[in-house]
């Protein structure tokens, strides 16, 4: 494309100071091709292929071929003229055919009126992205505007979901203090999911809240410029007028922003139809002809079923939000609004949550935390017992009589398991006996008992052994077994040795 000065100085250079193409070409620097489009475009195609050329001879060829034809590329043509003999190069070809090839006339559009409170239209803009924490989420703006008054609503939302589709619509009614008859949309997957021809299959949940709002959801027609022209120019101006050069801190700020853009200058401008009348005062006028909101709002909530893995978390929108440990390997259902996320098991609401727009974060209720960490407590104070008890029987009356005075099972048990692991269970047995008939009753005093022996017994004391954290190597119990046995081998090997000498 050249600028509608160059385009115009061609002409008249051309029609007024009768230069040739070539003069033009090398006054303006421009190339050959792009004079004779010009030309053309200006209705002169006599100017474009003044002189001699190689392709003068196959002019009423190409333009049979390109009536038959309108669609046929250069390139086929190119090689069906050197089949007849054209000896020419690529490019030149090109741009010939370009200059014969037949153009569709312009279609003029009709300017549709309608009548007030009639007609409202909808469409996303896209601005973008937004930074929320860590993610980076898409900005749109959901934009309706009533056809009658040009009054504009905005809101922006992060992302295009449905939801988001839906909660535009009720805000801008509430704005509105009423409902268009009628609402135009384009063919968004919000609106609608199939088009094939003229057979349409809208998004239930759109036919749903139309009906709950009594208005007529309608598609525009496929490439009709002039049935939805009023949101689209609306979009551009809220680009230019509002957008551009616009800081705030975040999506909250952005919106009121918007807002009272809307109420302020958008309809301070002048109306269309009557410039005696503003924007405002035309929707005032509007205003009493819209169709009245039914007493209760339609719920809108994203719905979504999430399967919680091991870990109670069920992972939505790019975040982990906390359930109950009970809960795990089932499949739940996530309804969220634009501020909270709730989750339930059936009808049973087991998790309630503040929405978060960052990505890769756990959303947590310290309860659900707090739960998961006793019964895991409650878990290895059960395996240590067990442990104890199979190592040394002796430990059941002791753990008992603890459990009687409300001792902290847990704390009592790992002590008692590191005894085990640096005495072993014959001399750790012997001490509980001994303690239980003191009725010395804390791990303090078994301790005790058990380095007085050691002392007594002049061995150095015990090195903790380290073990791994895997269970089956540290929860592994070995009982011990009476040694007389190896005793009496010893015995037989010196009768044998007196029975010799």
């Amino acid at each position: 494309m050249i600028p509608d000065e160059l385009e115009a100085k061609i002409l008249r250079l051309v029609n007024a100071e009768k230069w040739r193409i070539g003069t033009v070409v090398t006054q303006l620097g421009v190339h050959r091709t792009t004079v004779q489009r010009v030309l053309a475009q200006a209705g002169m195609p006599q100017a474009t292929w003044s002189g001699h050329s190689k392709l003068e001879h196959l002019v009423p060829f190409l333009e049979e071929q390109l009536r038959k034809y309108p669609l046929l590329p250069a390139s086929r043509l190119y090689e069906m003229c050197r089949e007849r003999g054209h000896t020419g190069g690529a490019d030149h070809f090109r741009h010939f055919v370009a200059l014969h090839r037949p153009r569709a006339s312009a279609e003029a559009f009709a300017r549709l009126s309608t009548l007030p409170g009639e007609q409202g239209q909808v469409d996303w803009g896209h601005f973008g992205t937004i930074q929320v924490g860590r993610a980076h989420r898409q900005l749109l703006a959901f934009v309706l505007v009533l056809s009658w008054s040009r009054d504009i609503f905005l809101r922006f939302f992060l992302g295009g979901v449905t939801a988001n589709f839906l909660r535009g619509h009720v805000a801008a009614f509430d704005r509105f203090g009423g409902v268009p008859r009628c609402i135009l949309y384009d063919n968004l997957k919000s609106a609608v999911l199939e088009r094939i021809g003229d057979a349409i299959r809208f998004n239930p949940q759109l036919l749903a809240f139309a009906s709950h709002y009594q208005y007529e959801p309608r598609p525009v027609a496929v490439a009709r410029g002039n049935e939805k022209g009023r949101v689209e120019r609306a979009i551009g101006y809220i680009r230019r007028s509002f957008f551009l050069g616009r800081s705030y801190h975040d999506l909250d700020d952005l919106n009121a922003q918007a807002e009272a853009w809307c109420v302020g200058p958008a309809r301070d401008r002048r109306w269309p139809q009557d410039e005696a009348l503003t924007v405002g005062k035309a929707f005032a006028q509007e205003q009493e002809r819209l169709l009245s909101l039914p007493d209760n709002a339609f719920p809108i909530e994203e719905r979504v079923e999430v399967s919680i893995g091991k870990t109670p978390y069920a992972r939505f929108d790019c975040n982990d939000y906390s359930v109950p440990h009970t809960r795990v390997r089932r499949v739940v259902v996530v309804r969220a609004s634009l501020t909270k996320v709730r989750i339930f098991d059936g009808e049973e609401l087991i998790a309630d949550h503040p929405r978060s727009y960052d990505r890769r974060r756990q959303i947590e209720d310290p309860a659900h935390i707090a739960a998961l960490m006793e019964q895991k407590h409650a878990a290895t104070a059960a395996r240590g017992v067990d442990r104890l008890r199979h190592a040394v029987p002796e430990a059941q009356e002791l753990l008992r009589r603890l459990a009687e005075r409300g001792a902290s099972m847990g704390t009592e048990t790992s002590r008692l398991m590191r005894l085990l692991d640096e005495h072993g269970a014959q001399r750790l047995a012997a001490a509980i006996t001994e303690a239980v008939q003191k009725n010395v009753l804390h791990h303090h005093g078994i301790r005790q008992i058990l380095e007085r022996e050691r002392i007594q017994r002049g061995v150095p004391p015990p090195l903790p052994v380290v073990l791994p954290d895997d269970p089956r190597v540290r929860d592994v119990s070995v009982r011990p077994h009476d040694l007389s046995r190896y005793d009496e081998i010893g015995n037989i090997g010196d009768a044998d040795t007196e029975g010799s000498s």
